[in-house]
Order: structure tokens, then sequence, then C-alpha cells
């Protein structure tokens, strides 16, 4: 009896896909070894708008938010984003390099896009993440470990220290090791 598979092309077929123009082909002899965990809220601290999406998407609207008239040139973009209510949204194929960590670094190896895939946390540093998006987080981490050879869980503050401070001090770290995922972490705060 075959099992159906949760997996076509890159994407993970329980997430609502919205395609981001935001990506590159990854090398083809570029193993998907690291997941890194993101933290975004637009506008700042406030959940439930349609702004990361469309952020991700090339779609957002500098005149809605004085901030989006800052970031509307940026073209970025996440594999995932989980929102507070744990929805598992889609921008990029895991087969293809996301633009979501920038400047970065892991283990010694220097551009995380390349090797990496991003999950953003619909969030900010300030504030706890709920239990459904723990859950999505977890079935999701669950799925990238069985389909590619994950080796690492960080966080962009701990590839990007000098600029990023996400997914931030209200992280649950503990809950992700103690369900058995490969959590690393280089520049952790004390």
């Amino acid at each position: 009896m075959n099992t159906p598979t949760a997996w076509q092309n890159g994407r993970w077929l329980p997430a609502r896909q919205a395609a981001s123009p935001n990506f590159s082909a990854r090398s083809p002899d570029e193993t998907v070894s690291l997941v890194v965990l993101h933290n975004i809220s637009l506008p700042p601290f406030e959940y439930g708008s349609p702004a990361v999406e469309q952020l991700f998407t090339n779609q957002i609207k500098p005149d809605d938010n004085p901030f989006f008239s800052v970031i509307a040139h940026l073209q970025v973009s996440s594999h995932f984003l989980i929102t507070r209510q744990g929805e598992a949204v889609q921008f990029v194929s895991c087969d293809d390099m996301a633009y979501h960590a920038g400047i970065s670094s892991f283990a010694g190896r220097e551009k995380c896009n390349a090797f990496s895939i991003g999950i953003e946390l619909e969030g900010c540093d300030f504030e706890p993440f709920t239990e459904m998006q723990y859950q999505t987080l977890h079935t999701l981490l669950d799925e990238l470990c069985r389909q590619y050879p994950i080796q690492a869980v960080t966080g962009h503050q701990d590839i990007a220290p000098d600029r990023k401070t996400d997914p931030g001090h209200f992280f649950d770290w503990q809950r992700l090791i103690e369900a058995g995922f490969p959590v690393e972490r280089e520049h952790q705060a004390v």
C-alpha cells in the first residue's frame, strides 16, 4: 500500500501556497542541511495583516503604512510563514533558495541561504509565540527532517548575530530540544 506523500517538488502540501518571485535555484550539488527560524510582524508588533505575505510576494503597498515605504523595495522571502493561528504558508519550494538569511554564517559556512530553509514565525522579540505556532512548527520540522538531511535548527540571531535578534528571547528552544530536533546555536546569548 502506497502512502501519499506530503511533498511535491519541494512544496509541503499541507501549507497554503503563495508563490514568491524572490528566490534562486539551488546549486545542483548543494545539500539542504539547516533550518533557520525567524520572526516577523508587519506593521511592526501587529499581527494578522496581509502585509507579510504582500512583502514576500512583492505586493506590499508603500502608502499603506509609513514603515512599508521603507521596506517596499526589498526582494525577500522565506520558505514558510507560520501565523499566530498556526497556519503554514509556503512561498518558495524547499528545493530552491529563498532570500531569508542575508549576510550569514553557520558552522564556518557563509551565505546560509544556499543550504538552508527559512521559517518565519509571526511575532516579535518581545512576546511569546502561540501554542498553535509551536504545534505547526513541530509538524513542519518533523516533515522537513524526513524529507531533507537536516543537521541543525538554529535562529537568525545565531547566523547573523551582529545584525539580527530573531526569533528572540521568548522563543522556546528547549521545547524543540525535548522533541528531539537537532538544535544548534552558535551565538546564543548567555
